[in-house]
């Protein structure tokens, strides 16, 4: 069991624990201070924030993740399929993927889709806190870590 003023991640989003009364954790998420939730503290919604050793790994596997084919007209679908799920590797091909689909568009000097910066903010937003944690960053400094590093490995 995990002690008061460690971290979580419950439902995707990094969390600290406020309190642990009754077999439930009481947690504050990070991206969302005015937020509380009580948790059972064996919920399969809850899991351990990544080891710092596998930062790097998932860093360096980060040039070989796949985007999803701009084509695809239920891409929206993906999107939603991808968040749900919310693994690290679903998360960064979600930044990937919206990422270059704005990018081209901009290059194109069309406006970005709303849908896809939603998205893209969004998974960011997952990812980043939780390496933050780890790494001790704030979320600038840790999507610059991550953006140089993985510029490293391309």
């Amino acid at each position: 069991m995990k002690k008061i003023g460690e971290y979580l991640v419950c439902h995707k989003q990094t969390c600290k624990i406020l309190a642990i009364k009754d077999n439930y954790y009481i947690l504050e998420p990070l991206d969302d201070p005015s937020l509380k939730m009580k948790i059972p503290t064996d919920s399969k919604v809850l899991r351990d924030l990544i080891e710092k050793e596998d930062i790097n790994k998932l860093l360096k596997s980060i040039p070989a993740i796949n985007t999803i084919d701009s084509s695809d007209r239920l891409i929206e679908n993906t999107y939603k399929e991808l968040m749900k799920r919310g693994t690290y590797e679903d998360l960064i091909t979600v930044i990937k993927t919206t990422y270059l689909r704005n990018l081209n568009r901009k290059n194109n000097n069309k406006k970005i889709s709303d849908k896809d910066n939603s998205y893209f903010l969004q998974a960011e937003k997952y990812l980043y806190t939780e390496l933050g944690v780890v790494l001790n960053l704030d979320f600038e400094s840790t999507k610059k870590y991550v953006i140089d590093t993985v510029s490293k490995y391309n």
